[in-house]
């Protein structure tokens, strides 16, 4: 049973001192490419940021500084694409009924960094990391990867009023945010960027399987065509579309737009306010920090840049420190999220440099537009958010291709049916881990009076197909 269990990993430091931060922005591939990375994980920072801004009066332009700031921070930190996205929990409970205040968020979002601060600093993140079976973090992926697939599909089909959480009418075949328009944006992504790998080795499959001499013969051309595509960011042209396509709809909102950001002020919360923002918000948003914005994270790190370390310490601790500084101004809960990592991987994003490109887009954004941005977000066609959306998430579930046995594969979808019908990551995790025990208790030696001999080292001399049969 030892051998099932990861590798122990030593705890690194925050900052590692093998890399220097600017090798940190050094491109992987191609400038475009990081460039098309950048706007990954727009399909879920979007909607939560403009329904906070509409129903609780989030200040757009201070959320967006701050987090340029962390975008700027963890791209030089990290050197991957360390997404920051909303906290997803506190935002679900701000818009139901009865709202939360802007100081009850900051509440629960300073409570939920204070507890990963702890664990990070203190060692127990990477404690818990080491013994949590990889079946059981593929399930919580899984889950959460099909999750934004299916909200992707709504955001397309259907209008969305994001103020109250809820799914209208049909949308219209044509238009300017019509159903036509995002499968356009689903061929042309499709048709540039493949399956997400931009790889020169990449070759086809049906060229692969011609042998080597078709290999070599037909392959020159196709790797130049590739190559080619590679270099367009397909991504960011599709949300450039979005944004052109908004003045479109309504000319009117140049008129609306003012120059210069907002006032940053200090909250005032009371103790009334953290105790609403502590039960209401942190309670539920704890456990989902904890399995998605960093022990999925680091999973699905160590999967997409296995050489470059990402450790649970520094990323527990750095989901702390952007809440513990930005939330006192009244900036969004944030905090890291598997599907935002696997978005920016998808259309690109191989090094720091992609989120810091990303940072420095919404910097430029709060500064000069500062809250009366909102009216363009107003207008960004969903569908065309739901089609980023649905690469990231079919990106992130993806990442549970590599369970090879039948008791692996029963684990980790146990865990996602549980986690997805449930709605609650952390009921699924706990399901995960019991089934996973149990299939492992099972396999003990068991003598008929009752003793048992269990040795974790001895093979179990059944099929792997057919291991959970009788």
């Amino acid at each position: 049973m030892a051998d099932d269990l990861p590798p122990a990993t030593t705890t690194t430091p925050l900052l590692s001192p093998r890399r220097g931060w600017l090798s940190s922005l050094r491109i992987k591939t191609t400038l475009s490419a990081e460039l098309g990375g950048s706007v990954g994980d727009l399909g879920t920072y979007i909607p939560i940021v403009l329904a906070l801004t509409l129903v609780n009066h989030l200040d757009l332009s201070t959320t967006l500084m701050f987090t340029a700031l962390y975008n700027i921070s963890t791209g030089f930190l990290f050197g991957i694409p360390m997404p920051v996205q909303p906290m997803k929990s506190v935002a679900a409970v701000a818009i139901t009924d009865p709202l939360l205040s802007l100081p009850q968020i900051a509440a629960a979002g300073l409570s939920t960094a204070a507890t990963l601060f702890i664990l990070g600093a203190t060692g127990l993140m990477s404690l818990l990391y080491r013994f949590i079976p990889l079946p059981v973090v593929r399930g919580v992926q899984l889950s959460q990867g099909l999750a934004f697939a299916f909200s992707a599909i709504k955001y397309i089909r259907y209008n969305q009023d994001f103020s109250a959480g809820k799914s209208g009418s049909a949308r219209i075949w044509l238009g300017l945010d019509g159903i036509v328009l995002a499968l356009f944006a689903i061929l042309f992504l499709v048709l540039v960027t493949g399956s997400g790998d931009f790889s020169d080795d990449a070759v086809p499959i049906g060229v692969r399987e011609e042998g080597e001499d078709s290999v070599n013969r037909s392959s020159g051309p196709l790797r130049r065509r590739l190559r080619i595509f590679s270099s367009i960011p397909a991504a960011l042209l599709v949300f450039i579309l979005g944004l052109v396509l908004c003045f479109i709809r309504d000319p009117s909102i140049v008129k609306d737009l003012r120059f210069g950001p907002s006032r940053i002020h200090i909250l005032r919360i009371t103790w009334e306010d953290w105790k609403i923002g502590f039960f209401r918000g942190a309670i539920p948003q704890i456990p989902l920090s904890i399995l998605n914005s960093v022990i999925a994270v680091c999973k699905l790190s160590a999967d997409l840049f296995p050489d470059r370390e990402v450790s649970v310490t520094s990323v527990s601790v750095s989901v702390g420190v952007m809440n513990l500084v930005g939330c006192w101004f009244g900036a969004m809960p944030v905090c890291h999220g598997a599907g935002g990592l696997a978005g920016q991987y998808r259309f690109g994003g191989r090094s720091g440099a992609s989120v810091v490109l990303l940072g420095l887009g919404k910097l430029l954004i709060g500064l000069v537009f500062g809250n009366s941005f909102v009216r363009i977000l107003g207008l960004f066609p969903i569908g065309i958010l739901g089609v980023l959306l649905l690469f990231a998430g079919i990106e992130l579930a993806m990442a549970s291709r590599d369970m090879n046995t039948k008791e692996e594969s029963f684990v980790m979808l146990v865990c996602a049916a549980v986690s997805m019908t449930g709605s609650s990551a952390a009921l699924g995790f706990g399901c995960g881990i019991l089934l996973y025990w149990l299939l492992k208790l099972r396999q003990m030696e068991c003598s008929c009076f009752g003793n048992f001999n269990f040795n974790p080292k001895r093979p179990v001399a059944v099929d792997d197909e057919t291991s959970l049969n009788p």
